[in-house]
């Protein structure tokens, strides 16, 4: 628990001396070793906390090893450095400096009420693709949702080549004979950090509830899925989560390289002959030399860390047996408009494309995605295939295990955000949920500081902290949220929460019957390719209807 004794010393002196600015800093002395952060009011603050070894030199693409306790007190007022990522030439919403960029970048921060005792725990995985992202981004403040009675924990973990570079020789330098999983390793072993050391600033090992947006939301699946994460955390929240295919670690399939396959056209590419000479490379070099050459970072199924396809493993019933919150956002492709194929001529084009592609179910697709608005119906097809069927698939099948789940959309309107085109955009939510209205990017739609919005920021917030606490989400003076169960319950965040039922009818069942028919067939991916970019549907088999 944090240091009652030293406080009481420190606060005295401070009284003796000046009474007006000084505060005396929490300390706190846990398993790992003893750390002095920063007083935020009433909400105690560590940032740049180590809970691995720096994965440098040798380390670089090796499983993280846990930090041996440190000596005397360590200073956890700044954040770590970010993981080590390529920097974008051209601005967009989601530009924020990262700051400094290193491999030794394996830390967490925390936001405890200095009060916390037995706190629920929320383990915040940022997003950004697996290519970028940072916990120390100004948005993931957790000092307002730590206010609310719980302990908030935010982590960096390798992202990029440094996180997901599978590689035949980094197969066999494990006992394993597996490779690629880094980040996902990192995020088990702040999870373990969080299990040994977190009772010592209030929070309760028993109830972590695991979080993220986007690529945070992917890792929040990745970890369902691993046997390595069981028992890690209680709960799970998957905020614009996407269930693209994995690629298998060692075969090529469903139209995708292997992971290894792919590390060892990177290292071509960059004309290195071996791992020996990759782990040469200078960081930033090679960071750059890997965005150019186009590496895509993702999970690997390996049989170990993930044992199968995340479709699977949901279908298998596998998966993690907690309570879960799924959602996405009403306009999640309108600020990824790279993922939007290009408007064709007319409605017409639009129609025999889709026809052509979707075959026996095109009157389907054509009905929910129709040419009478084609902008608005391409936006809706890219949107549905990646985040609408993923959150309304894992609250189905997370409802098969018996477990309370949960589903949403964002459908919320603001006046800077509606003007530019971007009503319910991608991670819109975010300082709605942390209360950080004022710390978004330069190129963020500025939230308005009025009484409006702040109120549906403390129903936001409120609502996912029940949840944390109870597994059931509640609000002061706003609707009951049911659990989807069998009546296919959700709520909607608009001007207000409203609750109805059957999200978009006919969505679900339309992704679903693609989705079965692309893995019956084996050679095609389930991931960015929806409606005008969708290759030619595979026909119907027996188990797909």
């Amino acid at each position: 628990m944090i240091s009652l004794r030293r406080l009481a010393i420190a606060a005295a002196a401070c009284l003796a001396f000046s009474a007006s600015y000084c505060v005396a800093n929490p300390v706190v002395d846990t398993p790992a070793g003893k750390l002095e952060g920063r007083s935020d009011g009433a909400i105690s603050v560590f940032k740049g906390i180590p809970y691995a070894l720096p994965p440098v030199g040798q380390l670089r693409w090796k499983a993280p090893s846990p930090m041996p306790r440190w000596q005397g007190v360590k200073s956890a007022a700044a954040y770590g450095s970010a993981c080590m990522q390529p920097i974008s030439k051209l601005p967009n919403i989601y530009t924020d400096d990262p700051g400094p960029l290193s491999e030794d970048c394996l830390t967490l921060n925390i936001w405890a009420p200095a009060d916390a005792k037995n706190a629920p725990v929320f383990f915040w995985i940022h997003g950004g693709a697996l290519v970028g992202g940072s916990s120390s981004e100004r948005m993931y403040d957790g000092a307002k949702l730590a206010a609310h009675g719980v302990v908030v924990v935010s982590i960096n973990y390798r992202v990029g080549v440094f996180g997901f570079l599978a590689h035949p020789e980094l197969s066999a330098e494990s006992p394993l004979g597996i490779s690629g999983n880094w980040g996902i390793l990192d995020q088990i072993a702040a999870l373990k950090w969080v299990k040994q050391n977190i009772a010592s600033f209030g929070g309760d090992p028993a109830n972590v509830t695991i979080a993220g947006q986007s690529a945070g939301g992917l890792s929040v699946m990745y970890l369902l899925a691993s046997p390595e994460a069981r028992g890690l955390f209680a709960k799970a929240i998957a905020q614009s989560a996407y269930m693209i295919t994995t690629p298998e670690l060692k075969e090529a399939k469903y139209g995708l390289p292997s992971a290894e396959q792919s590390g060892v056209a990177l290292a071509a590419a960059l004309h290195k002959p071996d791992i020996k000479a990759l782990r040469a490379m200078d960081a930033e070099e090679l960071t750059t030399a890997a965005a150019m050459a186009r590496f895509s970072p993702f999970g690997a199924v390996d049989g170990h860390v993930l044992k199968r396809q995340l479709v699977d493993t949901l279908d298998a019933g596998e998966q993690a047996p907690v309570p879960l919150m799924a959602g996405f956002n009403s306009g999640e492709i309108r600020s990824l408009r790279i993922l939007a194929p290009a408007v064709p001529a007319s409605a017409s084009d639009y129609e025999a494309v889709i026809r052509d592609r979707y075959q026996d179910l095109a009157d389907d697709f054509l009905r929910l995605y129709p040419g009478s608005n084609m902008q608005e119906s391409i936006f809706a097809a890219s949107r549905d295939a990646l985040y609408g069927w993923t959150a309304e698939r894992l609250v189905k099948k997370q409802t098969r295990l018996g477990q309370p789940a949960y589903l949403y959309i964002w459908d919320h309107a603001y006046p800077a955000a509606d003007s530019v085109g971007l009503h319910g955009f991608h991670a819109e939510e975010l300082p709605y949920l942390f209360g950080t209205f004022d710390r978004v990017g330069p190129y963020w739609p500025k939230v308005p500081e009025t009484p409006e919005e702040r109120s549906t920021s403390e129903v936001l917030m409120s609502y996912w902290v029940s949840f944390m606490r109870t597994g059931k989400p509640e609000a002061a003076n706003a609707p009951v949220w049911p659990a989807y169960d069998a009546t296919s319950a959700y709520l909607a965040f608009q001007q207000s929460p409203q609750t109805s039922t059957h999200l978009m009818p006919g969505m679900y069942d339309l992704v679903e019957k693609v989705v079965c028919r692309r893995r019956a067939s084996g050679a095609q991916p389930w991931n960015w390719n929806a409606g005008l970019a969708a290759p030619k549907l595979p026909a119907k088999t027996a188990a797909c209807n």
